[in-house]
């Protein structure tokens, strides 16, 4: 007789779904956690990302303002007043979290645990250590941000620790060039930090459309962002004027802070994994079937910690497929067809479907592209020389829209609409004949001819 049906280790977004979903079918369910209740997302990611996208945001609002006939004394910016505001939001949303499972009869544990055997998991805490049993196991820990190994490394911050700065540097740098590189690159900007974007690649946000990669890197120059590409740190000196970076083609440049937004990993080390046979890729990813089985027959896994789509949505529809087949009698599949993507980089990306070059692969030449370049409405009285970029990919021979993407305000929310139609098998001729809504950004994508 085991303690629980079900037991959880990492209450994230997946986590926190699966055995909220197993209790609503009858199952006893335990989950344990050695932070906070809510994952990356919740507290340390997409959540307080977005408050301080918003707030980062003022900034232009308020200049915006002059071209509509506002003025007023200059505005002063409080990042311990901004720190604050978001760690009590925080600390609201993890408390409902903590409420959620308690109502749905989840046993919630503030501890670190470790597998012991297929069914045993090893609870370490600052109470001691003890261990308890569960039928069937789900591993849903998340993912961590890495960093190279270079001299100087120790001195810079990732993601995690830019929540929690006591102090807004003056200069900043952060090196990568995926979503989260770009999205703080903006937030930091806003803020009023000289900001310095560095990126060994060719073109930032690699696996994005092109043309949306090439809008970003041209508008964040705009906002006055340093954009580098084809450019690394190999070393980071602390000296008297902050740290200095040196670069690959042998110039440097010195900043009050370095953030390191390199991509991340599967956070599944030092969990007994390995010698149950539990199977991983080399970056530690456990992989899973289509049931989100592990090799071992008892042993699942969810979200990030699988090294696939890492979003949120995602997994949190893995655990709620996952409680369903186990434990409500209902093979339950996760269709990852036209997921709809947000980057809340300053303008925000909303994207669906396949890119271009993606589009040209898997077609040749059976597509079809639509492109709009505009002036949004807003900035023609503020005068501010944002432009945005709207994309329709179609397959040619069923005129099927395969591709969405768009840089400019609004696009995740515009995006969230399309991606419904597209779920739903949208053509072309079917955009073409909805009446356009007027004025507005999301017109465009009806009116391309």
């Amino acid at each position: 007789m085991y303690d629980y049906d079900f037991f959880v280790i990492g209450a994230g977004s997946g986590g926190v779904r699966a055995s909220r979903m197993a209790a609503t079918y009858g199952a006893k369910v335990g989950i344990c956690e050695d932070y906070r209740v809510g994952g990356t997302c919740v507290i340390r990611g997409c959540v307080p990302k977005k408050l301080f996208v918003y707030a980062s945001e003022y900034s232009s609002h308020f200049s915006d303002s002059k071209g509509f006939g506002w003025s007023g004394a200059e505005q002063n910016f409080d990042w311990p007043a901004l720190i604050a505001a978001k760690d009590k939001e925080i600390d609201r949303l993890n408390g409902l979290y903590i409420q959620t499972l308690d109502n749905h009869n989840v046993d919630t544990i503030q501890a670190r645990g470790k597998m012991l055997d297929a069914h045993t998991v090893e609870l370490k805490s600052a109470e001691g250590t003890r261990t308890v049993t569960a039928d069937k196991i789900l591993v849903a820990t998340g993912g961590w941000p890495q960093m190279p190994d270079i001299p100087g490394i120790e001195h810079a911050i990732t993601s995690n620790e830019a929540f929690h700065l006591e102090q807004l540097p003056k200069r900043m740098a952060i090196v990568g060039g995926g979503y989260i590189a770009v999205e703080f690159a903006g937030i930091f900007n806003g803020m009023g930090v000289d900001m310095h974007l560095l990126y060994r690649g060719i073109q930032i946000l690699r696996g994005f459309d092109q043309d949306i990669a090439d809008k970003l890197n041209e508008e964040m120059g705009k906002k006055g962002i340093d954009v580098r590409v084809g450019t690394n740190v190999t070393e980071i000196t602390k000296s008297d004027d902050g740290f200095l970076l040196t670069l690959t083609d042998g110039s440097t440049l010195t900043v009050d802070a370095v953030m390191y937004a390199t991509g991340r990993v599967p956070n599944s080390k030092n969990m007994g994994l390995e010698d149950l046979g539990v199977e991983m890729e080399k970056n530690g990813a456990i992989i899973v079937d289509e049931n989100f089985k592990t090799s071992v027959d008892n042993i699942f896994a969810v979200g990030d910690v699988t090294g696939k789509i890492q979003l949120t949505p995602i997994a949190i529809r893995e655990g709620a497929a996952l409680a369903a087949t186990q434990f409500n009698h209902t093979p339950t599949l996760v269709n990852y067809d036209n997921i709809p993507t947000a980057v809340f980089s300053q303008p925000s990306i909303g994207t669906i479907g396949l890119t271009e070059a993606q589009a040209v692969e898997k077609f040749d030449d059976d597509i079809q592209v639509f492109r709009s370049e505009y002036r949004s409405m807003k900035f023609t009285l503020s005068g501010r020389p944002e432009r945005s970029l709207m994309k329709l990919i179609i397959q040619k021979s069923t005129d099927l829209v395969i591709g969405v993407h768009m840089i400019g305000p609004d696009s995740a929310e515009i995006a969230q609409g399309i991606a419904i139609a597209m779920k739903c098998g949208a053509t072309k001729a079917q955009f073409d004949a909805t009446v356009a809504l007027h004025p507005s950004s999301a017109e465009e994508f009806v009116l391309m001819k």
